[in-house]
């Protein structure tokens, strides 16, 4: 893993211990993507959002998913796991 990204993966593996290597990868991965299609970034976040999250459904069936549908559902699962490690109860 590496390339130009916001935070250094080993900062999230430290900060968010929950998230598994393959958490990690997909957000390698798809956040490189983004950052390499600046022009596009909003769409393909949508995008690989709206895959995940249909991934999520169909997982719960047992439907199989594609390499994509399983990248992009660690990938919403690595952001779930972030955010809720940072929200703090009031």
């Amino acid at each position: 893993m590496g390339g130009a990204l916001p935070v250094d993966p080993a900062r999230l593996r430290a900060e968010f211990p929950e998230l598994t290597e393959e958490d990690l990868a997909a957000y390698v991965e798809v956040t490189q993507r983004l950052l390499a299609q600046p022009e596009a970034r909003g769409r393909l976040l949508r995008e690989v959002m709206a895959v995940g999250q249909d991934a999520r459904r169909r997982s719960g069936t047992g439907s199989p998913l594609s390499p994509d549908e399983e990248r992009a559902l660690r990938y919403l699962r690595a952001l779930e796991k972030m955010q809720r490690s940072t929200v703090r109860p009031k």
